[in-house]
């Protein structure tokens, strides 16, 4: 009986120490993952960051505190901001941030969500503060870029990176929100109008140009028949002349086969026509003188060849 109290005591005695060994080997013996480091405190003094990799403690002398590296992100909750045109905002956004230095980020501050939200609230409203409403809803860019640039300012002191600040959502008062839809609808109409005159103008040009091409066409068409009508002309004037020409041949060689006689009379015809005139004054030319001349020669001749006869 005391032979089995002793070993269940002895088992207790091992569990113990075992149980204590195992206690302190977890918290002095210590795993840092890759992203990952421990800064070591030795009697309250830091001596810097190890990992990745395994780290020893000193019992009771070293304790060590874990940063996680990997990129981390804050969201900010909605806060109120005045613009610089005195317009009050609702703006929340979210910051993303990573530990750039272990130990600092340790030192430096206590409790780096805090009093990043803290920096990230005050900065806005400074921010907000030097912009007017239509900057803030038309620069949204511009505003997480200048956000980002103050706040990596403050808290580069303590080890910390700011790597992105986006504004989610931006909330202007009831008033602005209707003038800014008024706005819109406004602006659609006047895209409308626009669209609509922009194709009325491109139709007119296009009936115009058409309108240009059909008078160009009809005028070629003009200037072809006029060309063809003038050739006709030019063709006919030169057929008749050539007719003209072979009638007044024609009459050249029968005019030189009539003799005198025929012609004279072909005189009295002309002086018998002169005479039915009404006119009470003629003029003749002095050629005509030598016309009568053999007229005159052939009734004399008549008259004596009677009185030769009688």
């Amino acid at each position: 009986m005391g032979s089995l109290t002793a070993l269940i005591t002895t088992s207790l005695i091992v569990l113990i120490v075992l149980f204590i060994f195992g206690g302190l080997l977890r918290r002095f013996v210590l795993i840092a993952k890759e992203y990952e480091r421990f800064v070591v405190f030795r009697l309250g003094r830091s001596i810097g960051a190890k990992g990745p990799g395994l780290v020893i403690l000193i019992p009771f002398i070293d304790t060590a505190t874990k940063v996680d590296l990997r990129e981390q992100f804050m969201e900010v909750p909605q806060q109120t901001a005045i613009t610089k045109d005195n317009a009050p905002i609702l703006v929340d956004f979210l910051t993303y941030w990573k530990v750039s230095d272990p130990e600092r980020s340790v030192l430096q501050v206590g409790n780096f969500a805090a009093a990043s939200q803290g920096i990230a609230t005050t900065t806005l409203r400074a921010v907000i503060g030097d912009i007017t409403l239509d900057d803030v809803l038309a620069q949204r860019e511009r505003i997480n870029q200048t956000l980002r640039s103050k706040l990596d300012e403050v808290t580069e002191r303590w080890g910390v990176k700011i790597t992105a600040v986006e504004i989610r959502e931006i909330t202007p008062p009831r008033d602005v929100q209707e003038a800014m839809n008024r706005q819109m609808s406004a602006e659609r109409t006047r895209r409308a109008l626009v669209t609509e005159a922009e194709g009325k103008r491109q139709a007119s040009i296009t009936l115009a140009e058409g309108e240009k091409m059909s008078a160009i066409l009809r005028a070629e068409g003009m200037k072809q028949a006029a060309i063809l009508e003038a050739e006709g002309q030019k063709m006919a004037q030169l057929l008749r002349a050539e007719g003209f020409a072979a009638a007044l041949t024609e009459m050249f060689k029968s005019a030189r086969n009539v003799d005198a006689n025929t012609m004279l009379i072909q005189y009295l015809e002309a002086l018998k026509t002169i005479g039915a005139s009404p006119s009470t004054k003629f003029i003749f030319p002095m050629e005509f003188t030598g016309l009568v001349k053999p007229l005159a020669e052939m009734m004399a001749t008549a008259g004596n060849g009677k009185r030769a006869d009688s």
